[in-house]
């Protein structure tokens, strides 16, 4: 790699001219991009370092706000310490000080070298501060005052953009504190207590303050996806500008810098890994990914390792050649692909070649991709009609949600109804609906008949399909008929109630009506299918807890339903299952949803469902399992560069050998894949590390397409620049998905042991090698790790893994979901944002001068953060509380919920929505609703509310409360002064590890419990 712009440079030098152009954005808030140097070179530092607090406007973050006019009387405000930063953090616990080391030591100038990226060094900057001038920073990205967020960083060679911006010449000077946080001269914290042995909550890494912070610089600012390489945290909206490296939202690597050996990785006990979400959806502001068809040759690749065209491949000998970036093998262009380069190396119609210009591209394949002729995507409806789904009301909601997703029911969509833009399925698209009990229901959609014809297949021993004609017809041609049909079902089944359903014979026959085309099963169930082949029985009796046999509660060995999936990949078929236990009966979702696992599907769970306040969450979860974007008869292969190897795979998918792709019957918008991947050898630091995940698949509109993502990341010889670049969501999800693939393996006290152990190897690596002279008193946590400890213990607390009694339907559908969850979907499932709704500030909830909502800051998950007489929303991305304290103000239940409801005991305790209201504070709450429904994952939002001392569903806004002792585990503040005790033994050498069988690897390495492969 010769040169910057041989590289292929993002532009050379000029951002792309039809990037989204933000109108608001001032220039003043431009990343502090210095000039470079004239090679496309690095040293290894990084440009610009540490930077503190970039997100924080100088503003009074510190101080109490003045106490609006409430709805109960004004209380003292809580003592604020104006100088509680979170660069500075320190706390005493007898002795134990907490503190935020801001960076590693500076490191020594080496020698640069040819690299893909550069050091972004001003002329004659001081290395030490790492190329950012010594005299000053500008006011905006410094406000040392407040606890911050680090600004976006730009990893030591990730500017692709020289010219982007010009040198900037600070404003105020820097004080000696702010110096030495830039530095990364490690500082001795501030105590944060008097009292020995007292930790004072304020001080420790607070998550809401993490999410809020970057929230609101986001508002006002694009994600450069070359220029900054540290991603916004996962929960925070953000329009992300692709220039070659794949947007966040599709790929997040866990280290945005990677060490040359595996022995420097270690030193860190980080994983190296990468989680996926192809499918992801964009946000408004976002170009849409482009699709590019190369006719009958198909997208050029490299001959030896397959890898697909992509930004990062530089061409040579005048454009004849083109070197992979993954294997550097040297591969002739097709003739029909070839274009003459430039005298610096650039193919001349390289910013009119998106493939060549963007990080995600979705490329058009010919027929030797093809398994199967691709046809739109097949929706099935299997209904269940048993006694249980019609007395609770569960089949009156499943065909609602059908209709609703099918043609947007409800009185709000009434207008649209007519539009033929409205329609919700992509043309070529079609549907057919089976119901079953004991006996299973075929019926003939044509759009010809007045009504549908129902054909009843009494045969479960050996299913087949009885007709061919008129089983998926075009839901807009059929309207009438499915209409009809699905609002008669209800009445047609409530004479002849059948209690047990045959689940088995009707997934059977639902697989040979698909086998064709392949296609999406969307299936309710409402009880445990104990009639004909494959009925299950009750395996969970309530005394296999917390023991060695409640591992095999948690998977299932049943051939049937092992073998029916397993075809279903085969066949390109995935399912959804809705699944009720009205009565909290047991379902064995161990055994049914290993159909869904299997197949890349999803299960909607309602463990109490009541009718009819689950109704509007069922109806909008079906119609966002339909109308989200859906792929089928997919195959994924992940490939990266020599040094590297993939060593494991975790989520939801059909995985035959270890070298084979992965294989999914569907993937949608919000699933999730993460890999793992480890040393082959050493790699080498002038070079990068490049990553490329490629997602062959069908669109719902029958359009045979390979999603193609490409990440790179620098290298460097040791670790401590990687430290500066981790990922913390990615790494969290991470080890997340790991513990979960774990579980049928392990019992559930070992990976809570394995998950303790992991945080402080973590944290231990961390200040053995990369902090300064500490006092041995503090815990140091990395800057880009502040959060994670809280994340860890969110995991041991969450339903899949916590200690104590929990019914294993429960546990495992957690477990499942967390193998499929993106990372904003698992950062907010561990940790819920809690909003207080009683002290909302006038403007919150409304636009502000740029039309952005303008959102109040989130509270911590504690109960000493709940006020007396406060009202609460309480939302993890599964359900979303309303938490009313017993002395909440009348008016406010007035302004909420009406007039005349103006005491707790007379709200309904089973409404799911707010009434549309005319008072300021009605429209500010259903704005912030709205806000969070549109940044979550899979699950709807509805309100449950939980009244004190009322509702059952005070218990799970306990729960959810993780900073408090609850869910068999500690306190926040107990956690960090447990971690830091180990992580002081391990300093010692005299950390014991009670893993007597074995996990010891999964402890010191929690990668390490799957046995190497080797390719």
């Amino acid at each position: 790699m010769s040169e910057f712009s041989m590289y292929h440079a993002m532009g050379q030098g000029t951002p792309k001219p039809n990037a989204p152009v933000r109108k608001d954005e001032p220039n003043k808030f431009r990343p502090p991009v210095a000039a470079s140097p004239g090679g496309y070179q690095q040293t290894g530092a990084s440009a610009s370092g540490q930077t503190p607090n970039q997100y924080m406007s100088p503003s009074n973050q510190n101080f109490p706000p003045a106490q609006e006019q409430g709805y109960f009387p004004p209380q003292p405000s809580p003592g604020f310490q104006t100088g509680h930063d979170m660069n500075n953090l320190t706390t005493q616990m007898g002795g134990v000080g907490l503190g935020v080391d801001v960076a590693a030591q500076p490191r020594q100038n080496k020698k640069k070298h040819r690299h893909a990226f550069h050091n972004l060094e001003a002329p004659g900057s001081s290395q030490a501060f790492n190329g950012m001038p010594q005299n000053g920073t500008p006011s905006q990205f410094l406000d040392q005052t407040s606890p911050g967020w680090p600004q976006p960083q730009i990893t030591p060679a990730m500017s692709q953009f020289p010219a982007a911006t010009p040198t900037f010449s600070p404003a105020a000077p820097a004080t000696n504190a702010q110096h030495a946080a830039r530095v990364g001269t490690p500082q001795a914290g501030s105590a944060a207590s008097t009292q020995q042995g007292r930790v004072d909550p304020e001080h420790i890494p607070s998550v809401p303050r993490s999410r809020d912070t970057p929230a609101q610089y986001y508002l006002e600012h694009v994600y450069p996806t070359m220029e900054h390489h540290l991603p916004p945290p996962a929960l925070v909206p953000f329009v992300a500008f692709d220039q070659g490296n794949s947007s966040p939202k599709f790929a997040r690597l866990t280290l945005n810098n990677i060490p040359a050996s595996a022995d420097a990785l270690a030193t860190t006990a980080l994983p190296l890994g990468l989680v996926l979400q192809p499918l992801a959806p964009l946000q408004d502001g976002e170009q849409p990914i482009p699709v590019l068809d190369f006719g009958e040759i198909g997208p050029p690749r490299c001959r030896r390792c397959r890898a697909y065209i992509n930004p990062f491949m530089t061409f040579k000998s005048g454009g004849n050649k083109f070197i992979c970036n993954m294997c550097t093998f040297p591969n002739d262009v097709p003739s029909e692909y070839f274009a003459p380069t430039d005298p610096s190396g650039v193919r001349v119609d390289r910013l009119q070649r998106p493939e060549l210009t963007l990080g995600t591209v979705d490329f058009m394949v010919p027929k030797e991709y093809w398994s199967k002729e691709p046809v739109g995507l097949r929706w099935l409806f299997l209904i269940d009609v048993t006694a249980e789904a019609v007395n609770r009301g569960f089949l009156d909601g499943f065909c609602e949600g059908i209709i609703s997703a099918l043609y947007g029911g409800g009185d709000q969509d009434e207008t649209e109804e007519g539009d033929s833009a409205q329609r919700r399925l992509p043309p070529g698209s079609k549907v057919g609906i089976v119901t079953f009990d004991k006996e299973i229901h075929y019926y003939n959609l044509s759009a010809n008949l007045e009504s549908a014809q129902m054909m009843v297949m009494t045969d479960i021993e050996d299913p087949f399909v009885p007709l061919q004609e008129g089983l998926f017809v075009d839901p807009e041609e059929s309207k009438a008929v499915i209409t009809s049909l699905l609002t008669q079902l209800p009445n047609m089944f409530s004479e002849f109630k059948n209690p047990e359903p045959a689940l088995l014979s009707t997934l059977n026959s639902a697989l040979s009506a698909l086998t064709a085309t392949g296609g999406k099963i969307v299936c309710s169930l409402t009880a445990l299918p104990t009639w004909g082949p494959g009925r299950l029985f009750l395996r969970d009796d309530g005394n296999m807890h917390n023991n060695d046999a409640e591992k095999k509660l948690l998977t299932t060995e049943h051939p049937g339903y092992r073998k029916v999936a397993q075809k279903m990949v085969e066949s390109g078929i995935g399912i959804d299952f809705f699944m009720a236990a009205p009565s909290g009966g047991y379902l064995d979702i161990a055994t049914i949803g290993h159909v869904s696992a299997t197949t890349g599907g999803e299960i909607f769970y309602y463990p109490n469902f009541h009718s009819p306040r689950d109704t509007l969450k069922l109806s909008k979860e079906i119609k966002h399992t339909v109308t989200r974007e859906t792929g089928y008869q997919a195959l994924m292969k992940v490939r990266c560069s020599n040094g590297l190897q993939v060593s494991a795979y975790h989520g939801n998918f059909y995985h035959h050998t270890f070298g084979a792709d992965l294989e999914f019957g569907v993937i949608d918008a919000d699933k999730a894949i993460g890999v793992m991947f480890s040393y082959d050898g050493k790699l080498d630091p002038k070079l990068d590390a490049h990553f490329q995940s490629a997602l062959l698949y069908t669109t719902a509109g029958g359009e045979r397409r390979v999603r193609c993502s490409n990440i790179v990341a620098s290298v460097s010889e040791g670790a401590a620049e990687a430290m500066k670049f981790v990922d913390q969501d990615a790494v969290v999800n991470i080890i997340a998905k790991e513990a979960a693939a774990r579980m049928s393996e392990k019992s559930l006290k070992e990976i809570r042991g394995a998950l303790t152990e992991k945080t402080v190897d973590i944290l231990a690596g961390y200040r053995r090698n990369f902090t300064g002279n500490n006092p041995p008193g503090q815990l140091v946590l990395p800057e880009n790790l502040k959060e994670f400890s809280m994340y860890i213990l969110g995991l041991i607390k969450s339903r899949a893994f916590k200690g104590g009694k929990e019914p294993t339907d429960r546990r495992v559908h957690d477990m499942r979901m967390i193998k499929a969850m993106g990372p904003l979907e698992l950062s907010l499932y561990l940790y819920p944002r809690i909003i207080a709704i009683h002290s909302l500030d006038e403007k919150d909830g409304f636009a502000n001068d740029n039309g952005y909502l303008r959102m109040p800051e989130s509270v911590r998950a504690s109960f000493s953060k709940v006020e007396e007489g406060g009202a609460y929303l309480v939302d993890n991305g599964q359900t979303c509380l309303l938490w009313l304290h017993a002395s909440v103000s009348p008016n406010l239940l007035e302004d909420l919920f009406g007039e005349g409801h103006n005491s707790l005991k007379g709200l309904d305790a089973f409404q799911s929505t707010l009434p549309v209201l005319e008072t300021h504070l009605s429209a500010q709450v259903r704005n912030i609703l709205q806000y969070l429904e549109s940044n979550r994952g899979s699950k709807a939002l509805t309100l449950q509310l939980a009244r004190q001392g009322l509702d059952g569903a005070e218990y799970e806004f306990a729960r959810l409360l993780y900073e408090d002792r609850n869910n068999e585990a500690q306190s926040y503040v107990d956690w960090l002064v447990h971690v830091h005790r180990h992580i002081q033994l391990e300093l010692a050498g005299q950390r014991k590890r009670d893993d007597s069988d074995g996990l010891a690897s999964t402890a010191s390495t929690f990668v390490g419990l799957r046995t190497p492969y080797w390719n």
